[in-house]
């Protein structure tokens, strides 16, 4: 299978690059605007591989998307390129808008004058895979999940486009035909994720020994999803999933942000001991405006229908992801020192 992976050199998109081109045997174009969490060094175990290709670009040019689409002739378009990160878009919503937004637009328009032209064997077996977030739904109380019925009620800048650009793909398959998948998915963590995200900042504050920021009272409760694992269900989406659905990816590991931050103490404590504890480290900051309590996804569609399932447990993953941190400084030392060191994001009236 031929497949366009926009944002590519994203954490969740290398992870489904090196997957796509190392565990299926598919020929993948990159295609990423290399934004500060676009990593090339993500995908250096595939970089030289006859099937895989890169190319710099944005996806809010459409007549550049229309030329790599004619030139590369996917048999799927896969689009993960997003602003991601809700601190962020507190304090700077425009770049959200534009990419995910205004950049999905572009995406779908060149992929629907892509599809039209195919022959009709072509045109039948085409996909569009839009990749979202649970964060559309919004906030869940005490119990309960998030279902691919659970009407959208974002509430950061973030999930408000993410949950625009949805709502564009369900559009443009309902006006023009055009063959769209949706996914949603819990929290991703796992090995080359940007250090801002709460897992790697913890692991990297712990070792440089410097505060481990937890939310409020760190109450707020998370599905945690490890991304091979979600790499693996978005295979799947793109070549078994029904045209027109959505399918939300989660890792049935619930967990509260500071019971998160004092698991990754104790396996620290055991792989790289010190005198105390890193636990001694946690401090509770300001929460973050607008903050969901909780997301909880119930995975039984993708799970009954397609036969995924998550293969990773937290204590699992955690450890593994843990590992992959100490062993691989060259990866994340240079963006600790050059494009995000650790610093609280995200404050309401942050310059």
């Amino acid at each position: 299978m031929r497949v366009l992976v926009t944002g590519g050199a994203g954490f969740i998109g290398s992870a489904l690059c090196r997957y796509l081109v190392s565990g299926c045997g598919d020929t993948v174009l990159n295609v990423d605007k290399l934004t500060y969490a676009g990593n090339l060094a993500s995908l250096t175990a595939i970089a030289n591989a006859p099937a895989y290709a890169f190319e710099r670009a944005d996806i809010g040019d459409t007549e550049r998307m229309k030329a790599l689409l004619a030139e590369f002739r996917p048999d799927a378009v896969m689009n993960l390129a997003a602003e991601s990160h809700v601190d962020r878009s507190i304090t700077g919503a425009q770049a959200f808008v534009e990419t995910n937004v205004m950049g999905t637009f572009s995406m779908l328009e060149a992929a629907r004058g892509y599809w039209q032209g195919l022959p009709p064997e072509s045109r039948e077996t085409f996909r569009f895979l839009q990749v979202s977030t649970d964060e559309v739904y919004g906030s869940l109380g005490e119990t309960g999940a998030f279902r691919e019925t659970t009407p959208y009620d974002p509430s950061s800048p973030y999930s408000a486009t993410k949950a625009a650009a949805d709502h564009l793909a369900s559009a443009w398959a309902r006006t023009y035909g055009l063959p769209v998948i949706l996914s949603g998915c819990s929290n991703n963590y796992g090995p080359f994720q940007f250090p801002e995200k709460l897992i790697p900042l913890v692991i990297l504050n712990a070792l440089h020994g410097k505060p481990l920021p937890v939310y409020g009272e760190g109450t707020q409760i998370r599905d945690w999803l490890f991304v091979d694992d979600h790499a693996k269900a978005l295979r799947l989406l793109v070549t078994r999933g029904r045209i027109g659905e959505r399918y939300n990816v989660g890792g049935r590991n619930e967990r509260r942000n500071v019971d998160v931050v004092r698991h990754i103490c104790t396996v620290l404590d055991r792989l790289v001991p010190k005198a105390g504890s890193y636990s001694v480290l946690i401090t509770h900051v300001a929460d973050r405006p607008g903050h969901d309590q909780r997301y909880a996804i119930d995975a039984t569609k993708i799970e009954t229908e397609l036969g995924w399932r998550a293969e990773e447990t937290f204590d699992s993953g955690i450890e593994r992801t843990i590992r992959w941190y100490l062993d691989n400084e060259w990866w994340w030392r240079p963006l600790r020192e050059t494009v995000y060191a650790g610093e609280r994001l995200g404050l309401a009236g942050q310059e």
